[in-house]
């Protein structure tokens, strides 16, 4: 089957896609839409890979979300997001296990996300204990973050990044890895919302900046966007989250990547045809495929 587009960044597996799954990959491939589906823990990159190896033009990532080293509930009214998290241990043996399968191509999502941990570690007691439990867990995401990079490195993989809240921090722990000769194979910073100069930071280290649905509706991101290399672009829907414009507020699914495509043709001034073909030729190159 010949591919339009790849969907960089897709949940598929979620429990949101219970009842209508295959439809889903189905609906999106016979468009010419191919996806990576992303893991977020043990469970999810497991049903990840499972599901890669059922299709063709499919592929998984696998890793542990940063949100699920501490349980913790999540809430954005803006997007519909609800989410509780569960704490879970970062083992490193069991994601090189699933990295055994072909269609593994990316070691990921991982990464650091200081985006509203006050909020959840707030409680009575005094604000000194609120500030060391904070503390405590960019620690522990520095930390779990830095183990991902080194199994990437190992396994001649390359990374799926999120970042919220903590660019300068991740900047630190990428450049370390790099330093000992590791990520070869570069990667990816998902769902991008930082500044066009915090971009150029990955850009000029040879990361690609991946843009949401956000990028329809948020100046801020469509700033950012115009600002990146064109051979530094990829897309991605976040499925089931963060639906583009016109599908905004309801269940995003990997079909919905064109819109975000065309948006981006359009706001960076380039026939659509041909930054399909650029998008394609990202894609591919960042992940072997």
């Amino acid at each position: 089957m010949s591919l339009k587009l790849i969907d960089t960044h897709a949940h598929v597996q979620f429990s949101a896609f219970e009842s209508d799954q295959d439809q889903v990959v189905q609906h999106a491939l016979d468009q010419g839409i191919g996806m990576v589906v992303v893991g977020t823990q043990t469970d999810t990159s497991l049903a990840a890979v499972k599901l890669a190896e059922r299709y063709e033009n499919v592929w998984a990532a696998v890793g542990l979300h940063p949100s699920h080293l501490h349980a913790q509930p999540f809430h954005d009214a803006q997007e519909s997001i609800h989410v509780k998290t569960r704490a879970e241990i970062f083992d490193p043996e069991f994601y090189a296990t699933l990295a055994k399968s072909k269609k593994v191509v990316a070691i990921g999502e991982f990464g650091l996300d200081y985006y509203r941990l006050e909020e959840f570690t707030q409680t009575p007691d005094e604000k000194i204990e609120v500030t060391t439990k904070i503390e405590q867990i960019k620690a522990d995401q520095q930390l779990v973050a830095t183990a991902h990079l080194r199994l990437a490195t190992s396994l001649n993989l390359p990374v799926v990044i999120h970042c919220r809240d903590a660019h300068a921090d991740l900047i630190v722990l990428i450049k370390q890895e790099l330093a000992t000769g590791g990520l070869t194979r570069r990667g990816i910073l998902h769902c991008f919302t930082g500044t066009p100069a915090e971009a150029k930071q990955y850009t000029d280290l040879g990361f690609y900046i991946s843009f949401s649905g956000i990028v329809t509706f948020g100046a801020n991101v469509q700033a950012t966007a115009q600002s990146v290399p064109l051979d530094k672009i990829l897309v991605e829907t976040d499925s089931p989250y963060l639906a583009p414009v016109p599908n905004r507020g309801k269940r995003n699914e990997p079909a919905n990547v064109a819109h975000i495509a065309q948006f981006l043709a359009t706001l960076l001034n380039i026939k659509q045809e041909v930054f399909y073909a650029q998008l394609l030729t990202n894609t591919k190159s960042v992940f072997k495929i």
